[in-house]
């Protein structure tokens, strides 16, 4: 993951008027970026994500227009494996519920990449992108590219043999999209509030902090990816353990940590817990620093707010069997959670 706090920033703050414009559509792009991360969680959870078998970049953004072009597209999807081992019997007015989902996450994923590009492009051709910006922008735009692939290799990864997508797959494709949220975050914080002051001591610590948010949420990806968050339903045990008998297979060995759905949810419930722990020492740390403004303990406040929400959606989610709104809830705590510790970090390195 990208050093956020080493992102190189212009030294002089950018003019105002063209710093400002830039930094709305960042975060606008940001926001779609956040509305995507919830259309995907509720595709995965639905079990819609396998519906389309085609990758059409271009072609795809029709969706299926009479009766005839909607029987092609289900004949297709009777010959992938999540039809054949699941769904076998579905009828046409079901494939069509799932299809719809998975339509919208393709193409909400497009109309990101056109907010990006278009705005990009006219920003550049007036002369208005502030200065140490450009290299920024079009290394975004590659990773655009890079994270539509991914997506497509997640898909095809439930299309083989198994009716569901690979676990690591559908980590890289989260943990993308969550990097370039992390990103433009970072990008339109510095735009509307340039560094001007060396960074405050607790800096160190919320960079840190950042960094486990982001690994929490991909052990998250491969609990969603394994279904782990269904095996065992209690807490703070689990089905009366710590760690339940036989849950470790000897035969998978290291590959326990990322295959074996009860060594993945025991791990994400500690790093959940920790995070919380560890929210809190960076709200102490925040609070009781003599050089922080109120800025930054405002951010603080709101980074363990979040941390103790969040921890009670995974709990919620967790014995309530994973209904799809609380679960979907919980993703987006996770993307909140995140982006209050880049703004911790952020106002911890600008004037307060």
């Amino acid at each position: 993951m990208t050093d956020l706090a080493a992102l190189p920033l212009a030294e002089q703050p950018p003019r105002a008027d063209r710093a400002r414009p830039v930094a709305i559509w960042l975060l606008i792009v940001a926001a779609m970026i956040f509305a995507m991360t919830i259309i995907g969680a509720l595709t995965r959870l639905t079990e819609s994500g396998l519906s389309i078998v085609e990758w059409k970049p271009v072609t795809g953004i029709l969706p299926p227009l009479s009766l005839e072009a909607w029987q092609e597209e289900f004949a297709k999807y009777q010959q992938s494996p999540e039809y054949k081992l699941v769904n076998r019997g579905m009828s046409l007015q079901q494939f069509q519920g799932i299809f719809w989902l998975e339509y919208i996450h393709r193409l909400w994923g497009r109309l990101i990449g056109l907010a990006f590009a278009v705005p990009m492009a006219w920003f550049m051709l007036k002369r208005r992108v502030p200065q140490g910006l450009t290299p920024h922008l079009w290394f975004l735009l590659a990773l655009g590219g890079a994270q539509g692939l991914i997506g497509w290799l997640m898909v095809q990864s439930g299309l083989v043999d198994r009716p569901s997508v690979s676990q690591y797959r559908l980590a890289l494709h989260l943990g993308l999209a969550v990097a370039i949220y992390g990103y433009i975050l970072w990008l339109a914080f510095g735009l509307l509030q340039p560094r001007t002051v060396a960074a405050r001591p607790p800096a160190g610590i919320a960079r840190f902090f950042v960094c486990y948010v982001f690994l929490v949420i991909l052990s998250g990806a491969f609990v969603a990816g394994l279904d782990a968050g269904l095996v065992h339903n209690t807490f703070p045990d689990m089905s009366g353990y710590v760690f339940p008998p036989g849950g470790y297979d000897p035969q998978l060995g290291w590959r326990n940590l990322f295959d074996n759905p009860t060594v993945v949810q025991f791990e994400h419930r500690w790093l959940a817990k920790l995070a919380l722990l560890f929210a809190f020492f960076v709200w102490l740390r925040v609070r009781l620093g003599t050089r922080v403004g109120w800025r930054s303990r405002r951010a603080a406040d709101l980074l363990l707010g979040m941390a103790v929400l969040q921890l009670g959606l995974g709990v919620s989610t967790l014995l309530l069997g994973v209904p799809i709104t609380v679960a979907t809830l919980h993703q987006a705590g996770a993307l909140l959670l995140f982006s209050f510790a880049i703004l911790l970090l952020h106002r911890l390195r600008t004037p307060n």
